[in-house]
């Protein structure tokens, strides 16, 4: 994980290494472009399969072929030499609540 110039983390990094967030599973569902991530906190993250041209190549048996890295903090594809990162998928769905919406009138 990066750190900043001061060595003090990032507010996600802080979730993860000072909260001690963690992927606990994963469930797919191809069918609807959809990857959940369960964490430890019980709240899932719905990330669209599509996002990731591997994952999204990969047949069900081939996505369910994962390992957990990094004690949670990542996830490891080995048939299909994939790893993406609890950092990640948090940036992501930080952008999903913070998008600004088209036609708010916002300036």
């Amino acid at each position: 994980m990066s750190t900043l110039a001061n060595n003090q983390f990032d507010a996600i990094e802080s979730l993860i290494v000072d909260d001690g967030l963690r992927i606990e599973a994963l469930d797919f569902h191809p069918e609807q472009d959809m990857m959940l991530l369960i964490l430890n906190t019980k709240v899932a993250l719905n990330q669209s399969l599509s996002a990731f041209p591997t994952l999204k190549k990969a047949n069900i048996a081939q996505l369910q072929q994962y390992k957990l890295i990094g004690n949670g903090t990542g996830i490891h594809w080995p048939l299909l030499d994939e790893d993406l990162s609890l950092k990640g998928f948090l940036h992501s769905e930080l952008r999903k609540v913070v998008k600004p919406g088209k036609g708010s009138g916002a300036t």
